[in-house]
């Protein structure tokens, strides 16, 4: 059976965000997301406080506890702020105490960056807007979508996401989920089991991430992945009684195998 990492254990994370390319008014829901995968224990965003179009990121970052770091555009049309965070990176990765880095940015040039973090043994959630380039999302263990990303309150959400959604509906019913990620969760089945009825939903959640970083159940509609699977005729969920009589673990099997 395949070895999966286990992405929800309380790492101690530096999370680094890139101003230049996350939209204002996203930091709140951005910080409380990161505390479901573990303990933020060094937060710094990096961007030239001087110019007017992140001025207004004041207020959220005293709120958030989050640490300004100035980099000057020393020549228009160039990202100093990149390399000041990939420096930054590699200066904690060799000097700091962590388990994983957190990357908050729509930006492709943290590619390297995030292969070169795994490759040290880190673990690494990207956070970015569904325009993030391919290569970043499928360079990180996790990708989340800020698009997905509930701000507290719901006051503030994301600057190009202004449309009302109704939070009663799935965005997409069974009949509509691609066909693609049917696959994909019947293929994740068929790599968990060893000939037992079913495999169990955290190793499956976990090999799906693997396989694809910037899967979300909130991408179909769903808050959960036993609810998206549930919602398949071609699976069937399970409930399991576990030692403790008050759990109960749930567990996945593709009637079509």
């Amino acid at each position: 059976m395949p070895i999966v990492p286990d992405l929800t254990t309380n790492k101690r994370l530096a999370v680094l965000i890139d101003a230049d390319n996350v939209p204002r008014g996203t930091l709140a829901g951005i910080i409380q997301e990161v505390a479901i995968y573990g303990t933020p224990t060094i937060k710094r965003i990096y961007g030239d406080w001087t110019g007017p179009h992140i001025a207004g990121w004041k207020n959220s970052l005293l709120e958030n506890a989050v640490t300004p770091i100035q980099q000057y555009s020393y020549t228009t049309g160039k990202n100093s702020t990149d390399s000041a965070m990939i420096i930054d990176a590699m200066d904690i990765l060799y000097n700091e105490r962590v388990d994983g880095f957190v990357l908050v940015s729509s930006d492709s040039d943290f590619t390297r960056l995030a292969i070169r973090l795994r490759e040290a043994g880190m673990t690494v959630f990207g956070i970015g807007e569904k325009k993030t380039p391919e290569p970043f999302r499928a360079a990180c263990d996790k990708f989340i979508y800020i698009e997905n990303i509930k701000q507290p309150d719901d006051s503030a959400q994301p600057e190009e996401n202004h449309q009302p959604r109704d939070r009663r509906k799935p965005a997409q019913n069974e009949n509509r989920l691609p066909k693609s990620l049917i696959r994909l969760i019947a293929q994740s089945v068929a790599d968990l089991s060893d000939g037992e009825e079913g495999v169990y939903m955290g190793e499956l959640g976990n090999l799906i991430m693997k396989k694809k970083p910037d899967f979300d159940c909130r991408n179909y509609g769903f808050k959960s992945l036993s609810s998206l699977i549930k919602s398949i005729d071609r699976f069937e969920v399970e409930f399991r009684q576990t030692a403790d009589p008050n759990v109960k673990h749930p567990y996945v099997r593709d009637k079509e195998a």
